[in-house]
């Protein structure tokens, strides 16, 4: 019974469920911003290209051959898979990234400037040691 008391102890820590909901957050907000790329803002940028269509900017490295078969059905040639980079869905990727990245950067900088500066703490008050050379200081003065 005490590993689940340690567990439930752990999990209940305010920093913990913090990451969490910021996790699951982060993650839907994720899904969002995706969905505004690719529904909003690639389009308008293929617009301005001419019509590009991203996604579908690929370099082939090797063109993809379907198999050929004969009369009986037996397969003369084999189907060769294209090989391709789909450099398009990168620019996409990193295009979702950069909007994350600054809407991350803006949240964090509304968050600390709302965040209320602590008083500088006061000055800590002289040492015994110091009261003693004061009383010293002083009692030599007279």
């Amino acid at each position: 019974m005490g590993m689940m008391k340690e567990f439930k102890e752990f999990a209940m820590k305010g920093n913990l469920v913090d990451i969490a909901v910021g996790f699951v957050m982060g993650a839907a907000f994720g899904k969002v911003v995706s969905g505004f790329i690719d529904g909003m803002v690639m389009p308008v940028i293929g617009k301005v290209t001419s019509g590009v269509d991203f996604t579908q900017l690929k370099y082939v490295m090797q063109t993809g051959v379907s198999e050929v078969k004969d009369a009986s059905g037996a397969v003369i040639t084999a189907a060769v898979p294209e090989v391709a980079i789909a450099y398009g869905a990168f620019i996409t990727t990193v295009i979702n990234f950069i909007v994350v990245a600054f809407v991350i950067f803006m949240v964090v900088k509304a968050v600390n400037k709302m965040k209320k500066d602590e008083p500088a703490p006061a000055p800590a008050g002289p040492t015994n040691e110091e009261k003693l050379l004061m009383e010293i200081r002083d009692a030599l003065k007279k």
